[in-house]
């Protein structure tokens, strides 16, 4: 008897679409608590401020809550359109001029549930989101199988990480199980004094995993984030940190790190053969099954 994940296979290789223009960053981290979600919100944020279209996917399962950081209300998620209860169209929240959230759930879950006239009508659905030029997937922290599924699908991965021995430690583990799917990781570090700091540590993991991963991966710096007593404030007043200060030093550190990771996107050939947008996404998501 054909099983639903066999079933799920079939309609996810006889779906063709059109190839699209939309980059994924998965942002991760190797334990919680580092400042991830923040991280993702103010780059979503800043890329559509430079005019891009972007969407923020919540891929934290279990801890979603890029809607709270947004002030947003989010009443049902991905895993209620597979579920036939809900369209594409009516879980996304508008966040403000070219930034939408779409709330997420589990890979897992997602094959618990529908049936594949639902999951016609779900790969039919996304091709509304194929004008986005940028998803940034806010995956859980560690690298359960969940976070692997989603790190593996996505085009770009940024791992965060802060000053803390334990937290650098699980950060490395990160990278290591990352580079058997992915053969280049940024690195983000937050919380850090200063820019030195960040290269000190930087330059520690980086020798480690040449060591131990081998020459053909590459590990790279996209920027550092000092330690901000604001940014906790916005957290707690529900506000975006580079909307509420614009002019501040934190704030220019996060527009050089968007705009190294657009020109490293922009230097990159993306493999034209993938199935692009979000339907190819969730294709790539269910191919792993």
């Amino acid at each position: 008897m054909q099983s639903q994940a066999d079933k799920l296979k079939q309609i996810v290789k006889s779906d063709k679409r059109r190839s699209s223009k939309t980059k994924f960053i998965a942002v991760t981290s190797g334990k919680g608590g580092v400042g991830k979600s923040t991280i993702s919100v103010n780059i979503g944020y800043l890329l559509s401020d430079f005019g891009y279209k972007v969407a923020l996917f919540d891929a934290d399962i279990g801890l979603a809550n890029l809607d709270v950081l947004l002030k947003v209300q989010c009443d049902k998620n991905i895993l209620d359109v597979l579920k036939g209860e809900c369209s594409l169209e009516e879980i996304i929240v508008p966040v403000k001029k070219n930034l939408i959230l779409i709330p997420g759930e589990s890979g897992d879950e997602i094959l618990k549930y529908g049936d594949q006239f639902i999951y016609e009508r779900f790969f039919e659905e996304t091709t509304t989101l194929d004008d986005l030029d940028y998803i940034i997937i806010d995956t859980g922290a560690g690298i359960g199988e969940h976070t692997r599924l989603f790190l593996n699908a996505a085009d770009e991965v940024i791992v965060v990480t802060v000053p803390d021995p334990a937290a650098i430690t699980d950060a490395y583990a990160t990278i290591k199980i990352t580079s058997k799917f992915k053969s280049r990781v940024y690195m983000l570090l937050n919380m850090v004094k200063n820019e030195n700091e960040a290269k000190l540590i930087f330059d520690k993991i980086n020798k480690v995993a040449a060591s131990n991963i081998g020459k053909d991966f590459q590990l790279s710096l996209i920027g550092s984030l000092k330690n901000d007593k604001n940014i906790s404030k916005t957290i707690r007043n529900r506000t975006v940190f580079v909307k509420e200060y614009p002019n501040s030093i934190t704030t220019a550190e996060f527009k050089r790190i968007v705009k190294k990771m657009i020109l490293e996107l922009e230097h990159k050939v993306l493999d034209n053969d993938k199935d692009g947008g979000f339907g190819g996404f969730f294709k790539r998501l269910f191919e792993q099954f």
